[in-house]
């Protein structure tokens, strides 16, 4: 049975109603959007020249000025970028930003929004920003209003033109952290998916995987109200990657894989606005210098799938049906419990990755080394990121990170399931 789309486009709508432009072939419709918003604007544009010449012409045709033009941030969003960009906006004096681009360069474009509010009242060092609220804090005590932002995506990946998340990474020491806060989500999302037709299949892919990192992630520690809604998310986005990621890869121009790519993306991103991601993301915020976002999550979901075993039995059963369907799992699933049903969902995690092309141990990423399992841990035992300890389905204190994070990394880094502790 082929996954279906509709639910998908019927959940984002449900969640953005009008504010949120999305689908094929709309980028007609982009200048009536910002035009609510301002009549000056700085443009934030990507690496495609042919399609910052059309945004900018539809712009233009709805009455909007172009202040100037600034160059998007490199992969992984670096913080010399969110300077840059911050300079750009105090020069152009902007009504409005549109950024036009994937994950790094809206959320550079965020940061630096931001940091052009609030550098002059508070401090202008974005370190001072790391973690949940403090922006909206700051703005309070200010009485500071952000510019609107209008985010264009342009790459089905990390959905950050939807979310109130701004990674930043110190290249320096190759470790990224996060910026948390609602007054960061863009008012204006836009999304045409038909413009992803010419990325490269590996930023494709990380992008699917991603999509599957954030809805697993978020479904696997929720609770209460949240629990039904985060179910929904992850087996709609789940199905729609597991279905369409292949064919991606066989043939990246195929609008329909293209258009369910994305939507299982942006269904990530509707996940981490009602819940949190954990041991992956933590993880992956470790492992910048060698290895994709997604793709980095997308190794190591399987292994701490595992060591959340005990905690997460019905999300395992609902997510390893959706691969069962697809054939990446084969064992009988209702007859399996505890530590042998998170094995044989994670078995059908690895399959699946296998089947795209993707690494599934950290062996297999050139240039990991035993220092990034150092760095990881440590990183683990920073306070600016304990928000992922804590959202973990098993929480973990600093002082457990030795104990049972240690394993779940060596593990990932071999392939050996079997090393992996769990709490009693």
């Amino acid at each position: 049975m082929s996954a279906s789309k509709e639910p998908a486009a019927a959940l984002l709508k449900a969640w953005k109603g009008d504010s949120y432009i999305f689908g094929l072939n709309v980028l007609d419709r982009l200048g009536t959007l910002v035009k609510k918003f301002g009549k000056k604007a700085l443009v934030v544009s990507c690496n495609r020249q042919d399609l910052n010449d059309r945004i900018i012409a539809r712009l233009k045709s709805a009455g909007i000025t172009i202040a100037g033009i600034a160059p998007g941030a490199k992969p992984n969003a670096p913080r010399e970028d969110v300077y840059r960009l911050e300079s750009y906006i105090q020069h152009y004096n902007p009504d409005l930003i549109v950024v036009v681009g994937g994950g790094s360069t809206i959320d550079c474009t965020k940061a630096a929004n931001m940091l052009a509010t609030l550098g002059g009242d508070m401090t202008p060092e974005i370190d001072h920003y790391f973690g949940t609220g403090l922006v909206s804090e700051a703005l309070k005590k200010t009485g500071k209003t952000l510019r609107p932002l209008i985010a264009v995506e342009t790459s089905a990946s990390s959905g950050a033109h939807l979310t109130k998340y701004a990674n930043i990474t110190d290249p320096v020491v190759g470790q990224k952290k996060l910026i948390v806060d609602e007054a960061l989500v863009p008012p204006a999302p836009f999304f045409d998916y038909a413009t992803t037709v010419t990325m490269p299949v590996s930023v494709t892919i990380d992008g699917a995987l991603d999509a599957i990192a954030h809805t697993f992630e978020v479904f696997c520690g929720a609770k209460g109200d949240v629990f039904e809604k985060a179910r929904q998310l992850a087996e709609t986005a789940i199905d729609l990657v597991a279905e369409y990621a292949k064919v991606l890869t066989q043939d990246p121009k195929n609008l329909e894989a293209r258009e369910a790519i994305g939507l299982a993306t942006d269904l990530g991103a509707y996940a981490i606005m009602i819940g949190g991601t954990s041991g992956a993301h933590l993880t992956s915020f470790s492992l910048v210098d060698i290895v994709s976002h997604g793709t980095a999550c997308g190794i190591m979901n399987p292994y701490y799938a595992i060591f959340y075993s005990t905690a997460i039995q019905p999300q395992l059963q609902a997510v390893g049906k959706i691969f069962a369907k697809h054939g990446y799992i084969i064992k009988n699933l209702d007859s399996l419990t505890g530590r042998d049903l998170a094995l044989a969902v994670s078995e059908g995690m690895i399959a699946f990755a296998s089947s795209i092309n993707a690494p599934t141990k950290l062996s297999e990423v050139k240039g990991f080394t035993e220092g990034h399992i150092t760095r990881a841990l440590n990183a683990a035992k920073d306070p600016q990121l304990e928000m992922k300890l804590k959202n973990m389905p098993v929480p973990l204190t600093a002082a457990d990170v030795d104990t049972y994070m240690q394993p779940i990394l060596r593990a990932a880094a071999t392939g050996d399931l079997s090393i992996i502790k769990e709490m009693c």
